[in-house]
């Protein structure tokens, strides 16, 4: 089946766009150990938003796969997980914001980051700051030790690599190429959108 749309996101940006329930969003790595943050919101209500908390009390895990479901702060479906290349992506990280970049890699000007990107698409809607909230961390590759250290370890993710997300309702999306190089084992690269329309 031939996509709908496709969209092209350049390393270190972001976009947002409108997915209809029933269609499915394919992210898809294009050179590989690219890590990409999304963040969904309800169409109809924008203070409906996907909720870290409910998605992993739900599902019982903390790295999400084929067959589990993303959920709102209001405990509704947003997205179902219906394929997946990597089988490992977490809902730990708050989007890297320029304020994470002065504080744990002590950056003294400007750097590109992924609350700005989101926030960037989203504004168009009617999004603000204090509504980014912790996005699905798309191929991130995370360990946690048995003392609950957290390591970030370069994505498991190869060329072409694809999770595809079915939406749940009417949805508000925003996806960047995240901008940290530690997770993107250091080389920053691009993500593409496709969208299918329900079969």
């Amino acid at each position: 089946m031939d996509p709908a749309a496709r969209i092209h996101i350049p390393a270190q940006s972001g976009a947002a766009l409108v997915l209809k329930q029933g269609q499915s969003m394919r992210v898809i790595d294009v050179e590989g150990e690219q890590v990409s943050d999304l963040l969904c919101f309800a169409q109809d209500d924008t203070q409906e938003v996907l909720s870290a908390g409910h998605t992993t009390d739900y599902n019982e895990k903390l790295f999400l796969s084929t067959g589990d479901v993303l959920y709102s702060n209001r405990s509704n479906p947003m997205l179902t997980i219906q394929h997946d290349d990597v089988g490992r992506h977490p809902l730990l990280y708050a989007p890297c914001s320029q304020a994470m970049f002065e504080h744990s890699y002590g950056a003294k000007e400007p750097h590109p980051n992924c609350h700005d990107n989101l926030l960037e698409g989203l504004a168009q809607y009617g999004i603000t700051s204090s509504q980014i909230s912790i996005p699905l961390n798309i191929f991130m590759n995370v360990t946690i030790s048995e003392a609950g250290h957290i390591n970030i370890k370069p994505p498991r993710s190869k060329v072409r690599d694809y999770i595809e997300l079915r939406a749940e309702m009417d949805l508000i999306v925003a996806i960047t190429a995240c901008s940290a190089g530690a997770c993107n084992n250091f080389h920053c690269t691009p993500i593409d959108v496709e969208i299918f329309e329900e079969a």
